[in-house]
């Protein structure tokens, strides 16, 4: 069976699998406050050029969403997302359950558009009953997005742009930031660092056992941050564990190499798609590949491929998800093509 069905199928790089165990018998303080996790946040403060950012190491990737949303949102506040957007469709409602309302917006590719972000917002402050709706408290985005599409850094410096003329926050979802990053033309993290209020970096995804590290950029931490997260059950007593992942992760670029190994793989795989003849449902350049496949071919191909469902298509055909990893293997990918 060749496993393509999702980025986090595998246990973690050989190097961060090395240093937990290198570092395995080592007494620590808990929660964080150990020099693992102080050298960790400060390779990443060097990496995006933000010496002042405050960041914190969560367990995953839900907890983060709703933890950081939760922090920074008042009582009234909502978030505003693309309809296909993570924290509207994927989440099991974790953004509502902690009281705040996903004010959604069309999504093209998976992407918010900046007209329509500002358009929503000039709306919402012109009717007469917005002190009875729900408040416009922050906008989130993925990078890449649920789709594997990327923002250009004209779209995100505009989105940012937008946010900032009305004193709401940018949070930038980076559960496959790597992917995203090494995809890209134009970007890195450090316009991530700058264009965002915060932003998360993905572990659990790129190359960690478990892990996603918060960074606020703009000397905006919410009061007990600490308290927050734990509230939210984010909080990991034995946090050197996300400290040494990071810090792996974080030495001679692991993290964008895993990336680009990942995309170099999908594009392989996307190349060999539009040669066959599939259909590609949303072209992207990361490292999820969506197709269009016939419900008769399906069955065979599930018995020698372990695929993601992404949704129906029509009464004849499915969408499916096809994910490569750090850990994708050059031979499965060949093994890959010829099933297809």
């Amino acid at each position: 069976m060749l496993y393509f069905s999702c980025d986090y199928a595998e246990g973690c790089h050989p190097k961060v699998l090395e240093a937990l165990t290198l570092t395995n018998m080592e007494s620590t303080p808990g929660y964080g406050e150990d020099d693992y996790c102080d050298r960790a946040k400060e390779k990443i403060r060097q990496y995006i050029n933000c010496p002042n950012a405050d960041i914190y190491f969560l367990v995953g990737g839900t907890q983060t969403n709703q933890t950081v949303i939760d922090s920074i949102l008042s009582n009234c506040d909502g978030v505003v997302a693309a309809a296909t957007g993570h924290v509207a469709v994927h989440e099991a409602g974790a953004i509502e359950y902690s009281g705040h309302k996903v004010i959604t917006i069309p999504g093209h590719d998976g992407k918010i558009a900046p007209l329509e972000l500002k358009q929503m917002l000039i709306d919402h402050y012109a009717d007469e009953s917005a002190e009875h709706m729900v408040n416009p408290g922050m906008v989130y985005i993925s990078y890449p997005t649920e789709y594997g599409t990327l923002y250009s850094k004209q779209e995100l410096e505009d989105i940012s742009s937008i946010c900032r003329e009305y004193e709401i926050p940018l949070f930038i979802d980076g559960a496959r930031l790597a992917y995203g990053l090494a995809a890209a033309d134009d970007i890195t993290m450090k316009d991530i660092a700058a264009l965002s209020d915060v932003f998360y970096i993905g572990g659990t995804k790129v190359g960690a056992l478990f892990g996603e590290a918060v960074v606020f950029t703009k000397g905006n931490t919410p009061k007990h941050m600490i308290t927050q997260i734990k509230q939210h059950g984010a909080l990991l007593a034995k946090g050197r564990l996300l400290g040494i992942q990071f810090a792996a992760l974080f030495t001679d670029d692991l993290y964008m190499k895993m990336g680009k190994h990942a995309v170099e793989c999908a594009s392989s795989i996307r190349k060999a798609l539009v040669e066959k003849g599939y259909q590609l449902y949303v072209p992207n350049p990361t490292n999820q590949i969506f197709v269009v496949m016939d419900n008769s071919k399906l069955k065979a191909f599930g018995k020698e491929v372990a695929y993601g469902f992404w949704e129906k298509y029509d009464d004849t055909h499915t969408v499916i998800r096809i994910a490569t990893s750090w850990a994708t293997q050059n031979d499965a990918v060949e093994a890959l093509k010829k099933i297809l």
